[in-house]
Order: C-alpha cells, then sequence, then structure tokens
C-alpha cells in the first residue's frame, strides 16, 4: 500500500510540476530527414548528422514545485560536436506544436551559420542568429515569434537576485537585439544560480573525440523496459571497479548519525529478461559510470571478430593491394594506408541457376534483350538505301517557297548500334548481412539471388561486367572476393562463387571502391559503371566509423566520378537517405524499402542507368 501510494504522489507531483506541453509535443524523429535536409540546404556541413542530444544536468534556479517533485533539473541542449548536430529528442516547450516544430527549424537554421571560434558563447550565438537572419530574411517573422514565446516562459528579472537578475536583463536583450552584447555580467554571489536555458540558442559540447566516450544507455551498462524507447542518448564515463574482493570502509554522515559502508561484490542472478527499473535509474543519474569487473554474462557478450585459419579461410590471390585512405582531419591522403586482399572462394562448387530463378530470370534476359547492339535506322543522310520521306516533303516545300536547297540529308541510312560500356557490380558482404530480411530470407540470400539474376539479364545485352564482394576487419584486411572478372565467361563456376559468398566481417567501403575504380580504369570502354550494393553504412573497428568513414568513402567516389566512371549505390539500409546524398550525391544512390525487391528491382535499375 505504502509504495502505491507513493508512486500515486510521484505521478501527481511530476505532472504538476511539468512545464511542458504533452499534446503540442513535437519528436525529433518524426522531422529528423527534415531538418537534415533544412540544415545541409542552408549551408551546413553535409557530413554532420542530425541526432538527439544528451540529458545533462542543469544548475539554474526551479520553481519551489519543481524541487518539491525533484524534477527540471535536466535539460537536453542543443549544440555541434563536429560530427553530430545534437537537437533535444523531444520539444513540448510551446502550447502551439507549430511553434514546437518551428523550434526545431530555426535550431537546424543556426546551425547551419554556426562558425567555430574562440567567442563567447552569448557573443557566439548573437553572431549565427544576424548572419542567418540576414542569408534567410524569410525567417525573420519565425524568430520574433520564437523569441516572444520564449521570452514569456522565463523567470522575471524582478523575481531573481541581483546579479542573476543583470545576466537575464542580457540574455533578453540578446535575444530582442542580436548582435547588441558583448558578454555577460558575472554572478558575484556564492552559490549563485546558473542561467536558465536558452532553447533558441546552440550550447557547446565536447569534440567528437570526447564524445565518443559517452554512451548510449543501452551500450553504457543496462537494459530497459520494451516500451521505454532507447534513442535518448545519456552520458556516460568509464571508471575501475575495486581491486579486492572487499573495498575500503567508508564513513558518512546521514541523519545527524555517523555509519559505516563497505562495497561488497554482490553475486546477482542474470537472465535475459530486461529490468523494468534500469530506465527509470538512469534518468536520475547525471552520469552512467560503466566499468569491466572481468566477469562474463553469456546474454551479453561482444568481442571481436577473428580470422578464421588459412587452411579454412579463402584462397588469397597475391600477397594484396596497398591503397591510400583519406583522412578528412587533416584534410590529406594516408598513402599505402591500407591492405585490399583479393580471394576467390575455396570450396565453391559449379552449380545450375537455382529452380526458384529461373522463370524470373528467363523474363529478366527477354526484357534486357532491348539493350543488345541491333541495327536501326539513321536519318537525315547524305546518302543511304532509302529515302528519307521526311527529309524529301521538307526539301520540296522550302525549295517551292524559295529557299536554296543543296539536296543533302535526303537517304536513310541503317547502322549497326553498340554499347561500349563495362559495368562493375560491387557487393557489402559484411556481418550485417546475416541478419533477416523478413520471410525465411537474410539479407545475404537476397544478394546471392539479386546478383545471379542480374548475371543472367546481363547475358542477353552483350555488355562486359564484373562482380566482386567486400568486407573487412581493420585496415590492414579488407576482403575483395572475386567472383567473375572482366575477362571471364559467366558459367556454372561463377554462379558456384555466387552461391558460396557468406556474411564476412565489417564495411571499409573507401578502400573497396578504390580498388574497383581501378579495375574498371583499366577497362577500354568509353561508359564505365560502378554499381554498389549495401545494407549500411561504412563501418569498421578502428577509426573507420561515424563521419571518418563516410568522409573517406565521399572522396573515394570523387576520385572515381574524376577518373569517368558513374558509381551509384542501392541500399536496403532504411536510413540510407540520411547520409547517401553526401556520399553519392542526391541522384547516385536509391533506396530498397523491401529487401526483398532486390533482386527484381537491381535489373530494371541497370536498364534505366544504362538505356
Amino acid at each position: 500500500m505504502e509504495e502505491w501510494v507513493g508512486s500515486l504522489w510521484d505521478r501527481f507531483i511530476t505532472r504538476a510540476a511539468s512545464r511542458e506541453f504533452p499534446a503540442a509535443a513535437v519528436e525529433l524523429s518524426q522531422i529528423e530527414k527534415t531538418l537534415g535536409v533544412v540544415f545541409r540546404g542552408m549551408g551546413g556541413d553535409a557530413g554532420l548528422r542530425v541526432a538527439a542530444a544528451l540529458i545533462e544536468r542543469d544548475g539554474a534556479r526551479r520553481r519551489w514545485l519543481e524541487r518539491v517533485a525533484g524534477s527540471g533539473d535536466r535539460v537536453q541542449r542543443a549544440g555541434l560536436d563536429g560530427e553530430t548536430l545534437r537537437l533535444p529528442a523531444r520539444i513540448a516547450m510551446f502550447d502551439d506544436i507549430a511553434l514546437n516544430r518551428e523550434l526545431y527549424v530555426w535550431l537546424a537554421a543556426l546551425a547551419a551559420h554556426d562558425v567555430p571560434s574562440d567567442e563567447d558563447w552569448i557573443v557566439r550565438n548573437q553572431r549565427a542568429t544576424v548572419v542567418a537572419l540576414h542569408h534567410f530574411p524569410g525567417l525573420q517573422a519565425r524568430y520574433e515569434r520564437l523569441c516572444t514565446a520564449a521570452l514569456a516562459l522565463r523567470r522575471a528579472p524582478k523575481d531573481m537576485p541581483r546579479d542573476e537578475a543583470a545576466q537575464e536583463e542580457a540574455i533578453r536583450d540578446a535575444l530582442r537585439r542580436p548582435g547588441s552584447v558583448r558578454s555577460l555580467p558575472p554572478l558575484s554571489r556564492p552559490g549563485a544560480h546558473t542561467l536558465q536555458p536558452v532553447p533558441l540558442w546552440l550550447y557547446p559540447l565536447p569534440t567528437h573525440a570526447q564524445t565518443q566516450r559517452s554512451l548510449q544507455h543501452q551500450e553504457a551498462g543496462g537494459t530497459v523496459a520494451p516500451d521505454e524507447k532507447q534513442d535518448t542518448p545519456y552520458r556516460a564515463e568509464r571508471t575501475e571497479a575495486p581491486e579486492s574482493e572487499h573495498g575500503m570502509l567508508m564513513v558518512f554522515r546521514a541523519e545527524s548519525l555517523f555509519s559505516w559502508a563497505e562495497y561488497v561484490r554482490v553475486n546477482r542472478s542474470v537472465d535475459d529478461e530486461p529490468d523494468p527499473d534500469a530506465a527509470k535509474a538512469a534518468r536520475t543519474m547525471d552520469t552512467l559510470s560503466v566499468t569491466q569487473d572481468g566477469e562474463r554474462v553469456a546474454a551479453k557478450v561482444r568481442f571481436d571478430l577473428d580470422l578464421p585459419a588459412a587452411s579454412e579461410d579463402d584462397l588469397p590471390l597475391g600477397e594484396g593491394i596497398l591503397l591510400p585512405e583519406w583522412d578528412y582531419r587533416e584534410s590529406r591522403l594516408r598513402p599505402a594506408h591500407c591492405c585490399v586482399q583479393p580471394m576467390l572462394a575455396r570450396n565453391a562448387e559449379p552449380c545450375l541457376l537455382p529452380q526458384h530463378l529461373r522463370r524470373t530470370a528467363r523474363r529478366l534476359r527477354n526484357q534486357l534483350a532491348v539493350l543488345a547492339p541491333q541495327r536501326r535506322w539513321l536519318k537525315g543522310q547524305p546518302e543511304g538505301s532509302e529515302f528519307d520521306i521526311d527529309a524529301c516533303v521538307r526539301d520540296e516545300a522550302e525549295r517551292l517557297a524559295g529557299v536554296n536547297r543543296d539536296g543533302a540529308g535526303l537517304y536513310m541510312a541503317q547502322v549497326q548500334q553498340e554499347r561500349d560500356l563495362a559495368c562493375l557490380i560491387l557487393a557489402d558482404l559484411s556481418l550485417s548481412t546475416d541478419a533477416w530480411a523478413g520471410g525465411e530470407n537474410k539479407v545475404i540470400d537476397v544478394i546471392r539471388d539479386s546478383l545471379m539474376l542480374l548475371a543472367e539479364a546481363l547475358q542477353g545485352t552483350g555488355d562486359v561486367f564484373a562482380m566482386y564482394g567486400f568486407s573487412s576487419l581493420k585496415r590492414n584486411h579488407v576482403r575483395l572476393h572475386e567472383l567473375k572478372r572482366f575477362d571471364a565467361a559467366y558459367d556454372a563456376e561463377v554462379r558456384g562463387r555466387i552461391a558460396a559468398i557468406e556474411p564476412g566481417y565489417y564495411t571499409r567501403m573507401g578502400a573497396a571502391i578504390r580498388q574497383a575504380a581501378r579495375l574498371l580504369d583499366a577497362q577500354p570502354n568509353s561508359q564505365r559503371l560502378l554499381l554498389i550494393l549495401s545494407d549500411g553504412k561504412p563501418h569498421d573497428l578502428d577509426l573507420y566509423e561515424g563521419r571518418y568513414g563516410i568522409e573517406d568513402t565521399r572522396k573515394s567516389v570523387m576520385e572515381a566520378l574524376d577518373a569517368g566512371i558513374k558509381p551509384f549505390c542501392v541500399t536496403i539500409d532504411k536510413e540510407g537517405a540520411a547520409y547517401l546524398p553526401h556520399l553519392f550525391g542526391p541522384g547516385g544512390y536509391t533506396v530498397v524499402r523491401k529487401p526483398a525487391d532486390l533482386p527484381l528491382h537491381l535489373p530494371r535499375l541497370y536498364t534505366q542507368l544504362t538505356a
């Protein structure tokens, strides 16, 4: 009974103290893609991604009801950390849903005009505001509405001590007249409270290297209830567990009595069921402390994949190829930084086309047969085997009208239409392809079927094509699986290699694209297409993650374009639209919503790209 009454009181007082308007709330997940477009369209760094801000403790003065409820002391501050635009996961500040949505848009616009500098926080935000309103005057009315609504919710300076009131007046002046305030008045009293959060401004955030230490809650030591959203990050720190079985004695004072407490390592039963109280406990903590105690839990093991023994692995072809890698932090190519190892399946057995694909393959061959070289008529030729009736009628009409004509271009000639195209299909064979694609098939099964159907269809076009797969395990082992070379025929052996592909390791896409571009560059064809099949963003165990991997992949794509090669990416990653425009350009990719549709979608896409 006592616990039940306590939960009722906690729910009541928390709701009474809340200053949010749940009915008008806007979730970041609802407009994340729109904000990314707004941010990049207004000139923001195209390599940044949009993500939820960290939950942090705020030292601003709270209302008495919030102090009773123990709420209102944690906020999510918007800001930039060098790789991410951090925005609140949820905005319910105003009672108007349109205003809450406009606040998201304004923060994206402000971030697009923020320039890193050593200026004070208040000066930097004013400068970004002035620049944003100057470049986009249409934002002026929106900013004024937001400013008026935000100021109405702030605590009045008359209700504050003198030094806090002076700071609040400075903030109000800076919001009303951006550029008018050069610094904040100092706080003179000991124990003075910090400023109330300014929701229209960006806050200084740690750099990405520091942010890497801040783990998301589900990575930082626990499970959450099934109905709890897991996309809210928490600040975390790594700590060391006590070395001894029983730690030192600690003395503390509680309720005017001295007591002793001892750190004891308690063995607790562990199961795979989520702890329903883990998320509640996380919300009450400023920082989640994570440590390794040497104990292993079978359900929560994270490990690095290891290479198989040489006798069980695929056959390496040569000693490996050294390739550069782009380091965006230093704006330079690191020479010979990656090693690409061409490989051939060891135990691939020649096979026929699977029975369930034969009917579809026959239909696709007939559809792509229109791309095969054939004879066609050219009109308006100076000589030929047939008269061009349209040209003859036009010539006679112009002669009767008094226009002098020389009678040239009155014939039609039949010529052989040739396609001078080479295509390399590069398939992502990373570990993520072991996931289920719906139904009874995994992603790797869908990729196998897609490669086989596309190869069968390309047989009827006469185009020169090659097929490779790739995965990686750090920079010194980028595996490039040879499925079909340009100079090899598509036969039972090639089908056997395709049937033998298995999920590999990670996705060092930049190195794979560079080697594929080198293979294409050696082809004499006038048109060269690099078709990339992927199920996720670039990633590897070392530094190749986040923006580092994306920028290296983008650099490799630009190098391929400079060499006259057309890269195009086909992905089943539902989040691909957030980063693929930066990698391949707005017209250089497509997202297949249903992975099972990939085998049929791929040949049709090839027709559109090469017709």
